[in-house]
């Protein structure tokens, strides 16, 4: 119980401090784009700003996504589950998680495979500036790891919880 316990810690550390980064790209995609319209207006539009702007995005949502699970902001039907003790909650998540935790364990073993054919091969993007895909693809599989670890880490809590140990999210002044 104390390894889980500590696992859960140290993922939830971690995924907060990379939400709380990746919740800082948003400014640096509003630079991006207003980049683009400054260039696109002054009559020379520069080739790569709506490609990394793209980019940018991708990051944002994905490095974002283990921190918004963790924050419990992410959608979910209350129409049911909201009437629900927090101990039946905990049961069903700690089943129906098993159905997310294969589809991350899918989704990590394409963008790895993904990932090794841009960097073995040198894929660039189809367009006029031709970036390598390999950054981007990386930072896929990096914010599809850390959702998965925040998966386990759900549903270590919820395991726990049933057995009577709660592991409270770590607080604001944790950190």
């Amino acid at each position: 119980m104390k390894m889980a316990e500590a696992y859960i810690r140290a993922v939830d550390i971690f995924n907060r401090r990379v939400g709380r980064f990746a919740m800082y790209l948003i400014f640096a995609l509003m630079g991006v784009l207003f980049w683009s319209s400054l260039t696109k207006y002054a009559g020379s539009p520069a080739l790569w700003t709506l490609e990394f702007a793209q980019f940018i995005m991708v990051a944002y949502y994905l490095l974002g996504g283990a921190y918004s699970m963790q924050m419990g902001d992410h959608v979910r039907m209350d129409l049911i589950y909201g009437g629900w003790s927090p101990r039946r909650k905990a049961a069903i998540d700690a089943v129906t998680v098993l159905f997310l935790i294969f589809y991350l364990c899918v989704l990590l073993y394409g963008g790895i495979s993904s990932t090794t054919y841009a960097i073995e091969y040198g894929e660039r993007a189809h367009s006029v500036w031709r970036p390598y895909m390999w950054p981007v693809k990386l930072v896929a599989v990096l914010g599809i790891l850390l959702m998965l670890l925040q998966t386990i880490a759900e549903l270590l809590r919820d395991i726990l919880f049933l057995r009577g140990v709660s592991v409270d999210h770590q607080s604001e002044a944790g950190l």
